[in-house]
């Protein structure tokens, strides 16, 4: 009876702190929706072409790449996961305004420094949330399509703001919600239940680099994620170069976004129905056809349209990946191995993918940068696919051993 009294006061305390957290990803979606989507079209517009702008954006990924580890095992050793999401939130948010600097060395500063604190976020506020919801006795996706959906009004907002006003204005929005996003960071709580530190860095490190399932999975993460950069940076630029006006630009972002809200609820099922690895593999699937129909159907309104594949793509994907991290990492390593995934699939590829995303487009236009993201993601989806062999050998062999 104590034991069933204590459960029930920890899923109690946690149902009220998820509340918290979905507001988190929600003001966060916002600020990120408002923003990121339309930074090339503000790098444009200050008369940097689209290599520099991917050497830009690549240099500052790879300052978060190094810092990336970093945070995650000063949040698991220390449990400092409230401030680390705090800063990850406020530096970014009082540096935008430079944003519209012309000199390149600057801007180019500004965006290390930004990345240098907001790496931090996704990880660590995912690990914090697959936590909370487990202890709620709900899914992650329940709290990850907040992100969305406030990503798709942001997006949306953003697209209508640039139709009437100048881009050059948009840092005020993007400011004011980050600096709301640092404040609803300062009222969480620690976690209900501690866990004890008991590996070195080297240790929790090597863990997860000894494991050959891991390193397949990051590859095919990897590979999708390089592949989403030619969506997430520079579609507002493809999608003007084929004749798109800016308001449907907003029309697409929304869409995508709302998309992932049903996608990533469904992603949960299907995770528990088919396994981790078979809905990474329908997701690699749905990129290859989402970017295949952008790559070679060049008309406005259809690469609209397609982008309610973004469910399919990248919800499927994160939801299955977020949870398998968050399965083969020990509870002393949640946050260092999110840190992991999120620094290959979230900094190498985004530094990658930017870089070379940025040399195709001005080499070959949409045809050319989204023809090569179809490549990719096949490829991606032979390593779920060996990942699948995998798993299916391995629980033979669990049988064969129990007979």
């Amino acid at each position: 009876m104590l034991g069933q009294s204590l459960d029930a006061m920890i899923a109690s305390h946690s149902r009220h702190t998820l509340r918290k957290v979905r507001g988190y990803y929600l003001i966060n979606g916002v600020a990120g929706g408002i923003f990121g989507p339309y930074l090339s079209l503000l790098f444009i517009h200050n008369g940097f072409n689209s290599t520099k702008i991917g050497v830009i954006l690549s240099v500052a990924t790879l300052m978060g790449i190094l810092a990336q580890p970093v945070w995650g095992q000063i949040v698991d050793r220390f449990q400092m996961t409230r401030s680390a999401l705090l800063v990850g939130s406020l530096i970014p948010a009082l540096l935008v305004a430079f944003y519209n600097s012309t000199w390149f060395y600057m801007v180019l500063f500004i965006g290390v420094t930004s990345s240098l604190f907001s790496v931090a976020q996704t990880p660590i506020a995912d690990a914090y949330a697959v936590r909370t919801a487990r202890e709620a006795q709900t899914s992650y996706s329940t709290v990850r399509i907040f992100g969305s959906f406030g990503y798709a009004v942001g997006a949306y907002t953003a697209g209508l703001f640039l139709a009437h006003i100048s881009v050059v204005f948009l840092w005020l929005p993007r400011a004011i919600i980050g600096v709301t996003t640092a404040l609803i960071a300062l009222t969480l709580p620690r976690p209900t239940t501690a866990i004890e530190f008991k590996r070195s860095a080297l240790t929790g490190m090597q863990h997860f680099l000894a494991n050959r399932r891991f390193l397949l999975f990051l590859v095919g993460g990897f590979l999708l994620s390089a592949t989403l950069t030619s969506y997430d940076t520079y579609f507002a630029l493809a999608f003007h170069d084929i004749g798109g006006p800016f308001d449907w630009t907003g029309i697409a972002f929304m869409i995508a976004s709302l998309s992932n809200i049903p996608s990533m609820l469904i992603a949960s099922k299907l995770i528990v129905r088919l396994g981790r690895e078979k809905t990474l593999l329908l997701a690699a699937l749905a990129f290859c056809t989402r970017f295949a129909v952008m790559a070679w159907v060049k008309i406005p309104l259809v690469d609209v349209f397609i982008q309610v594949l973004h469910g399919a793509s990248f919800g499927f994907f994160y939801i299955a990946a977020v949870d398998y991290v968050a399965y083969i990492s020990p509870s002393d390593l949640q946050a260092t191995g999110q840190s992991i995934f999120g620094m290959v699939c979230g900094g190498i590829a985004v530094m990658v993918g930017n870089l070379f995303n940025g040399i195709l487009l001005h080499a070959g236009g949409p045809s050319l940068m989204y023809g090569v993201g179809v490549l990719a993601a096949g490829i991606a989806a032979c390593c779920f696919f060996v990942l699948i062999v995998l798993n299916h050998r391995k629980n033979r062999q669990i049988l064969q051993e129990l007979h």
